[in-house]
Protein backbone atom coordinates (compact mmCIF):
# COMPACT_ATOMS: atom_id res chain seq x y z
CA UNK A 1 0.00 0.00 0.00
CA UNK A 2 1.19 3.87 -0.70
CA UNK A 3 1.35 5.08 2.58
CA UNK A 4 -0.76 8.42 2.90
CA UNK A 5 2.11 10.91 2.97
CA UNK A 6 3.14 9.99 -0.51
CA UNK A 7 -1.09 10.30 -2.07
CA UNK A 8 -2.90 12.69 -3.71
CA UNK A 9 -6.14 13.60 -2.72
CA UNK A 10 -7.13 16.90 -3.46
CA UNK A 11 -8.49 18.01 -7.36
CA UNK A 12 -5.98 20.61 -7.43
CA UNK A 13 -3.39 18.81 -7.08
CA UNK A 14 -4.35 16.47 -9.79
CA UNK A 15 -4.92 19.54 -11.95
CA UNK A 16 -1.31 21.23 -11.38
CA UNK A 17 0.45 17.88 -12.88
CA UNK A 18 -2.07 16.98 -15.39
CA UNK A 19 -2.36 20.39 -16.62
CA UNK A 20 1.62 22.26 -16.11
CA UNK A 21 3.56 18.20 -15.47
CA UNK A 22 4.70 16.28 -18.16
CA UNK A 23 3.34 13.51 -20.11
CA UNK A 24 4.60 9.88 -21.38
CA UNK A 25 1.74 7.09 -22.70
CA UNK A 26 2.01 4.10 -22.92
CA UNK A 27 -0.47 1.00 -24.80
CA UNK A 28 -1.95 0.73 -20.70
CA UNK A 29 -1.42 3.58 -19.18
CA UNK A 30 -0.67 7.52 -19.43
CA UNK A 31 1.43 9.21 -16.47
CA UNK A 32 1.91 12.44 -15.80
CA UNK A 33 4.63 14.24 -13.96
CA UNK A 34 5.23 17.70 -12.50
CA UNK A 35 8.18 18.00 -11.14
CA UNK A 36 9.32 19.42 -7.25
CA UNK A 37 10.29 22.74 -7.89
CA UNK A 38 9.05 24.81 -5.26
CA UNK A 39 9.30 28.22 -4.56
CA UNK A 40 12.33 29.03 -2.75
CA UNK A 41 10.39 31.98 -0.66
CA UNK A 42 7.37 29.84 -0.05
CA UNK A 43 7.24 29.33 4.18
CA UNK A 44 8.33 25.88 5.74
CA UNK A 45 11.95 24.79 5.56
CA UNK A 46 11.30 21.18 4.61
CA UNK A 47 10.80 19.58 1.08
CA UNK A 48 7.50 17.83 0.22
CA UNK A 49 7.14 14.59 -0.14
CA UNK A 50 6.65 13.08 -3.89
CA UNK A 51 2.73 12.35 -4.08
CA UNK A 52 1.09 9.85 -6.56
CA UNK A 53 -2.59 9.50 -7.34
CA UNK A 54 -4.46 7.16 -9.59
CA UNK A 55 -7.15 7.82 -12.31
CA UNK A 56 -8.90 4.60 -13.55
CA UNK A 57 -12.58 5.26 -15.28
CA UNK A 58 -15.52 3.36 -16.02
CA UNK A 59 -13.91 2.27 -19.79
CA UNK A 60 -11.32 -0.13 -17.67
CA UNK A 61 -14.07 -1.96 -16.57
CA UNK A 62 -17.00 -3.10 -13.55
CA UNK A 63 -15.91 -1.93 -10.16
CA UNK A 64 -14.34 -4.95 -9.39
CA UNK A 65 -11.78 -4.41 -12.42
CA UNK A 66 -10.97 -0.96 -11.44
CA UNK A 67 -10.47 -1.40 -8.16
CA UNK A 68 -7.86 -4.20 -9.40
CA UNK A 69 -5.82 -2.18 -11.85
CA UNK A 70 -5.52 0.57 -9.24
CA UNK A 71 -4.48 -1.77 -5.86
CA UNK A 72 -1.95 -2.72 -8.55
CA UNK A 73 -0.72 0.76 -9.51
CA UNK A 74 -0.62 1.19 -5.86
CA UNK A 75 1.53 -1.26 -5.47
CA UNK A 76 3.88 -0.26 -8.33
CA UNK A 77 4.37 3.48 -7.09
CA UNK A 78 5.12 2.29 -3.88
CA UNK A 79 8.31 1.25 -4.70
CA UNK A 80 9.44 3.72 -7.46
CA UNK A 81 8.29 6.66 -5.40
CA UNK A 82 11.20 7.20 -4.13
CA UNK A 83 12.80 6.92 -7.33
CA UNK A 84 11.32 10.53 -8.13
CA UNK A 85 12.22 14.29 -7.19
CA UNK A 86 11.21 15.22 -4.09
CA UNK A 87 7.85 18.03 -3.85
CA UNK A 88 6.95 15.62 -7.62
CA UNK A 89 3.88 15.05 -8.30
CA UNK A 90 2.81 12.24 -10.52
CA UNK A 91 -0.81 10.98 -11.65
CA UNK A 92 -0.70 7.80 -13.46
CA UNK A 93 -4.25 7.36 -16.00
CA UNK A 94 -5.18 3.82 -16.71
CA UNK A 95 -6.54 3.37 -20.15
CA UNK A 96 -9.21 0.77 -20.98
CA UNK A 97 -6.50 -1.66 -22.08
CA UNK A 98 -5.13 -2.09 -18.16
CA UNK A 99 -8.58 -3.74 -16.88
CA UNK A 100 -7.30 -7.02 -18.96
CA UNK A 101 -3.43 -6.38 -18.53
CA UNK A 102 -1.69 -8.38 -15.88
CA UNK A 103 1.15 -7.09 -13.08
CA UNK A 104 4.08 -7.45 -15.19
CA UNK A 105 2.78 -5.57 -18.47
CA UNK A 106 1.65 -2.77 -15.67
CA UNK A 107 4.53 -2.52 -14.29
CA UNK A 108 6.22 -2.56 -17.40
CA UNK A 109 4.17 0.37 -18.93
CA UNK A 110 4.67 2.17 -15.63
CA UNK A 111 8.71 2.05 -15.55
CA UNK A 112 8.92 2.93 -19.33
CA UNK A 113 7.02 5.76 -19.03
CA UNK A 114 8.92 6.97 -15.71
CA UNK A 115 12.05 6.96 -17.19
CA UNK A 116 11.15 8.43 -19.93
CA UNK A 117 9.67 11.41 -18.14
CA UNK A 118 12.96 11.53 -15.37
CA UNK A 119 14.92 12.15 -18.43
CA UNK A 120 16.49 8.37 -19.09
CA UNK A 121 14.14 7.55 -22.44
CA UNK A 122 13.57 9.24 -26.12
CA UNK A 123 10.42 10.16 -27.13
Amino acid sequence: MLPTEHRLRRREDFATAVRRGRRAGRPLLVVHLRNGATDPHAPGESVPPSRAGFVVSKAVGGAVVRNKVKRRLRHLMRDRIALLPPGSLVVVRALPQAGGADHAQLAQDLDAALKRLLGGGAR
